[in-house]
């Protein structure tokens, strides 16, 4: 028995150092393929790739019906976008350039004219030579022909430094060629649609570049006390983002005590509203407030706005309250000029649309209520999935929303 077991363990012993060599073999086998393959592919720099796209490419607007086939799709186009790059990156005779626009990739930086504007250009001699006077400031009117008279005395408050831009709600564009102005003015004319829905298609960030401050108003306002350029040093002087004449108490429809003109200031940007209107006077509508008939953007907040401009909800009631989201501090640089003031004059223009089904004719109104409510329903959801999304608890950031029964 001794022997038996003196054998097993010498041979125990011998098979040691023989599995210990095996696995010496087997990394050394393993380093040398790794090595082969890492030198058999093209390098190429890992930094340099999208590999996963922006999230606003499919997830930008959660109510743009988006379904989950599609965003697959999206990440299967950009695996394919991905294998191509690392192959543009092999090849210096093709150009991909990653951080192009959108769109743009494969086209040389240098080239890239990403905005643009509203000069109208001759159709002769040369391009440097076109532009005796390139316009600061973009001011557009909603209008309707039976509203020219009206148009025409608050376009003459506006300087040559303002680009006029009409969008026509009613069809009719060559009768306003009567005023020497409108002949140098941008019209666009498509039949019944608000200005919202106008400034969302025509009015993109990166096509009215040029311009410092863009005034969207209504066409039923009252200038007699009103100097555009005037204007324009008080936004200055007060380093308003933000903005909105005053209104003359006289006003129809004067609704929030923030927008109403006050007779010793330049400027206001805060107010007393009516008990329990306003949780927090930082906030709408005690502060970081103006109204939607008559405001003004500078360059850098208009591009932010736009993007909060809803597609399909074109009265824009509810924007108002949510301006100060692209500003901060909000209280600070969203106000009201009270120096140079204006008279709304609530002249209805598009109340009476659609057919009647079942006796009833659809309101107008009604939908500009809907749509305030759908609103704040699709900001308020977007946040608390946003601070969700990041691990964030329960953020109270609402605006102070007014109900409907505040609504004159």
């Amino acid at each position: 028995m001794k022997i038996d077991e003196y054998k097993r363990r010498g041979s125990s012993i011998r098979r040691k150092p023989n599995e210990s060599m095996r696995a010496i073999v087997t990394i050394t086998v393993g380093v040398v393929f790794g090595f082969y393959i890492g030198v058999s592919f093209p390098a190429f720099a890992p930094s340099k790739l999208k590999l996963v796209p922006s999230i606003d490419t499919f997830l930008g607007d959660s109510y743009s019906g988006q379904s989950t086939q599609t965003i697959l799709n999206v990440i299967s186009v950009t695996r394919d976008n991905v294998s191509t790059e690392a192959q543009k990156l092999d090849d210096p005779s093709e150009i991909f350039v990653s951080t192009n626009p959108r769109g743009a990739e494969r086209l040389p930086p240098a080239i890239i004219a990403s905005e643009s504007d509203f000069y109208p250009r001759r159709l002769y001699g040369r391009p440097s030579e076109d532009l005796t006077l390139k316009p600061k400031y973009l001011v557009t009117f909603t209008v309707g022909y039976n509203q020219k008279e009206n148009i025409d005395q608050t376009v003459k408050k506006f300087s040559d430094n303002f680009t006029i831009l009409l969008f026509h709600y009613d069809g009719r564009t060559t009768e306003w060629d009567e005023f020497e102005w409108s002949k140098r003015a941008i019209h666009i004319s498509v039949p019944k649609q608000t200005k919202w829905w106008y400034a969302k298609r025509f009015l993109h960030p990166d096509i009215i570049a040029p311009y410092e401050y863009i005034f969207i108003w209504d066409e039923d306002l009252g200038v007699e006390n009103f100097d555009a350029e005037e204007y324009i040093k008080l936004v200055r002087k007060h380093k308003l983002e933000i903005s909105q004449p005053g209104l003359d108490p006289s006003s129809k429809g004067l609704t929030w005590q923030m927008t109403m003109r006050r007779e010793d200031l330049e400027v206001h940007k805060e107010a007393e509203e009516k008990p329990g209107w306003c949780n927090d006077r930082h906030q709408p509508p005690c502060a970081a407030f103006v109204e939607i008939m008559a405001p003004v953007f500078s360059r850098e907040a208009w591009r932010c706005v736009w993007h909060l401009i809803q597609n399909d909800l074109v009265h824009g009631w509810g924007l108002d309250f949510a301006l100060r989201k692209c500003i901060e501090p909000a209280y600070e640089r969203i106000g009201v000029v009270d120096a140079q003031w204006i008279v709304h004059q609530g002249i209805p223009s598009l109340g009476n649309q659609g057919n009647e089904e079942n006796g009833k004719t659809p309101s107008v109104r009604d939908r500009c209520k809907n749509e305030w409510k759908m609103f704040q329903d699709r900001v308020a959801n977007a946040e608390k999935d946003y601070y969700k999304s990041v691990g964030v608890g329960s953020m109270d950031h609402e605006a102070n929303w007014v109900t409907p029964d505040r609504i004159q």
